[in-house]
């Protein structure tokens, strides 16, 4: 089956990408072998391997022996609801090597390339309520002036109830890592590649960090009142409690707990009950101790969403480590050897950090 991009999914965890043709297809190969090449000892192509999927060289049907195809990891198969978007980065979409009629076709389809310095080419938001994928093609991302172009990156992180403010955070971080490599080298320039950006659509599938500063704190509510009326307790503990007569889920947080984790993989592997389990660990104390709750989804129907959008929605920005999220570089069929940084691209980061920063902050 075809994902948003035109990939294909391999039972194996990998996608197959076709080769273009001559000379995109080759180059893309090319610059695969280049980075992925066992001999390699270049640090920066080496640290460039984090920012890529994983390469598994080509493959061809046996029924087509002709038709070549990149072998690559899917980056979404750990997900379960993944939330996809790709971002073309840079402010000029074709290479120093284009016609005049290449480079008149790539600017008209979105002249603000060179002002804003990146393009939304598609995304895929899971929608909590519905329990459905919303869809935009490219006609969205072109659509998207400076005005709009937050707004029009915001709608991707918004699942109906709430704005995911810890998987934009979780992106920011993750991106200014890529920016960081940029800033350090200068024998590649890449054109008309993408950042695919990649977030866990599930409420629950989310790593918290608390800080000292509890949630409740955090929002200036009155200490041991939520506003919802639930009582906030304080004790060294973290409870979700499952009260099923009304369906409410109250959170109580801890002061001095460093980390808790939401969900582990198996939880999913029940949801066929439509239960999702959320279990909690306190990951600084030898004896573990662990607290479970499964909330069915009637519930999730009931109020428990405003409950859990209390816990889950309105997080506070550092809460961001290691969250379900990633970013990776994708689509290398414009990438030429150069003796200077790649300008155009750094901009591009910088200012999709810019805007994502001001949906953060907004």
């Amino acid at each position: 089956n075809a994902s948003l991009l035109g990939i294909l999914q391999h039972p194996d965890g990998t996608v197959l990408k076709q080769l273009q043709p001559p000379p995109r297809g080759p180059r893309e190969q090319e610059f695969y072998n280049k980075v992925y090449d066992s001999d390699c000892c270049d640090s920066i192509l080496l640290e460039l391997r984090e920012y890529l999927p994983k390469y598994f060289g080509v493959w061809s049907p046996p029924t087509a022996p002709n038709e070549m195809y990149l072998k690559l990891e899917d980056v979404t198969r750990k997900f379960n609801k993944p939330c996809i978007m790709d971002v073309k980065i840079g402010q000029k979409s074709y290479d120093p090597y284009a016609s005049a009629e290449k480079i008149q076709q790539q600017v008209s389809k979105y002249p603000l390339m060179e002002e804003i310095g990146f393009l939304v080419l598609g995304m895929r938001v899971y929608h909590v309520s519905s329990d459905s994928y919303e869809t935009q093609n490219q006609h969205y991302g072109r659509g998207l002036t400076k005005e709009t172009v937050k707004d029009g990156i915001a709608k991707f992180f918004h699942n109906g109830y709430c704005l995911r403010k810890d998987a934009i955070a979780a992106s920011i971080q993750k991106i200014e890592k890529i920016l960081a490599w940029f800033e350090g080298q200068k024998q590649l320039n890449f054109y008309a590649s993408s950042l695919l950006f990649v977030y866990e659509g599930l409420y629950q599938a989310t790593t918290v960090r608390l800080s000292d500063v509890t949630l409740a704190e955090k929002r200036g509510v009155p200490k041991g009142l939520l506003s919802g009326g639930d009582i906030l307790e304080y004790n060294n503990n973290i409870h979700l409690i499952n009260s099923t007569e009304n369906g409410k889920i109250e959170a109580s947080v801890s002061k001095g707990l460093s980390k808790f984790y939401a969900l582990h993989k198996k939880a999913y592997s029940k949801r066929h009950h439509s239960q999702l389990s959320l279990k909690v660990e306190n990951l600084e104390q030898d004896n573990m101790w662990k607290s479970s709750t499964c909330i069915t989804q009637e519930h999730l129907n009931g109020n428990v969403i405003p409950q859990l959008e209390k816990v889950f929605c309105h997080m506070p920005a550092e809460i961001k480590e290691s969250i379900n999220v990633e970013v990776r570089m994708i689509d290398f069929a414009h990438v030429f050897p150069s003796n200077a940084k790649d300008e155009g691209y750094i901009y591009g980061l910088k200012n999709l950090i810019t805007v994502l920063q001001s949906i953060l902050d907004n």
